[in-house]
């Protein structure tokens, strides 16, 4: 894999395996939620394994939501926008990063939601057939905000992940209109931190907007601005206090992942930083594809299974433990042949950073 070797030097153990663990639990409770093998009876030790996944995999998310709240604020400082950087370049940026990729998976989603529907008409887990509005609303990331049935399974993540960044760039640049004063565009972040944990977060009809997930996005910004101050021992004891509050207020296991995530990666950033796992370091690479790709391809394994083997409890793990190999493998290939050559391609085409800043915004 000698293209890949760059990032490898380039990202933190830790935070790497954050991401590929997070990653296998939530492509594993897909596994346990959705599709033919995950009602089926495997005897009470694996079904209470699955039982665990299906309840408590979903949770893996705010790992994903506080670390990247933690990398976004290794490039954009608590005093604001630089000069280098402006809010619509930033958030176009962060847009094509998160919707090139996308936007190919949602082609293989709708293809095996298509093939499952010729194969296995009465199939459950399917919704309504989809339409080309639907995909419209999708490659613009409205589709939750709109009210559209999901293509695919967690592509309400995408969509949230572009609105907390965006959310965070335009607080800091409003910060800075407000005032000359350093502290403005930190004092903003954390007045909507806490108006997301103490308000937004526990209303259910927020859930597709930042506002609900803000809280543990600034929790990983507060971790991330932590490493590179002076005052990083004093910003972790009120990350920590600030968890203790809300969920003093309002107990949510969701809230307490995001802030043991936070204070990991404000404590174990600095004395893992010198080791390297290449393993782990290619895992935590690909958890983006893996993340994107691995539904469409669990629902055609579930339907060639369904077809082509009897309904036993062997053949249903064979065909579990089938769908999460090959959604590794697709995960491998869609991070090299589509992933990375569109990020290439981004890049060359829709710069608009200064060339210090695109080599900083590439961690």
């Amino acid at each position: 894999m000698p293209h890949t070797q760059p990032s490898l030097r380039s990202r933190v153990l830790f935070i790497d395996l954050l991401k590929a663990v997070s990653a296998q639990l939530i492509v594993l409770h897909h596994l346990a939620w959705y599709g033919p093998f995950g009602d089926h009876p495997f005897g009470p030790v694996f079904d209470g394994v699955l039982d665990w996944l299906s309840e408590y995999g979903r949770y893996a998310v705010a790992v994903f939501i506080t670390t990247s709240g933690f990398l976004s604020a290794q490039l954009l400082s608590y005093r604001g926008l630089s000069p280098g950087h402006t809010p619509l370049c930033l958030i176009r940026q962060r847009y094509f990063r998160l919707v090139l990729p996308f936007a190919v998976a949602l082609c293989f989603a709708v293809a095996a939601d298509l093939l499952l529907r010729q194969w296995s008409p009465g199939d459950d887990v399917l919704g309504a057939r989809p339409q080309w509005l639907q995909f419209v609303a999708h490659l613009f990331l409205l589709h939750g905000l709109l009210g559209f049935e999901s293509l695919s399974a967690g592509v309400w993540y995408v969509a949230i992940e572009f609105q907390l960044y965006a959310l965070f760039v335009l607080l800091l640049w409003l910060g800075r209109r407000l005032s000359t004063a350093d502290i403005w565009p930190a004092v903003l972040i954390l007045a909507m931190a806490f108006a997301s944990l103490l308000l937004f977060n526990r209303d259910a009809s927020w859930d597709n907007t930042a506002f609900y997930f803000f809280g543990a996005y600034a929790l990983g910004i507060a971790s991330g601005w932590a490493i590179r101050s002076k005052r990083r021992g004093q910003i972790l004891w009120l990350i920590g206090l600030a968890g203790v509050l809300a969920l003093w207020v309002d107990f949510r296991p969701r809230i307490v992942v995001a802030i043991l995530t936070a204070l990991a990666l404000g404590c174990s950033r600095l004395y893992m930083a010198r080791q390297e796992s290449h393993v782990i370091h290619y895992l935590g690479g690909t958890s983006y594809a893996l993340f994107l790709i691995h539904y469409p391809v669990y629902l055609t394994v579930g339907a060639v299974f369904q077809r082509i083997a009897p309904e036993t409890t062997l053949h249903a793990a064979w065909g579990l433990g089938f769908a999460w190999l090959l959604s590794m493998a697709c995960a491998d290939m869609f991070h090299r042949w589509v992933e990375l050559p569109l990020e290439r391609l981004r890049k060359r085409r829709l710069a608009c950073l200064k060339p210090s800043v695109q080599q900083t915004a590439s961690l």
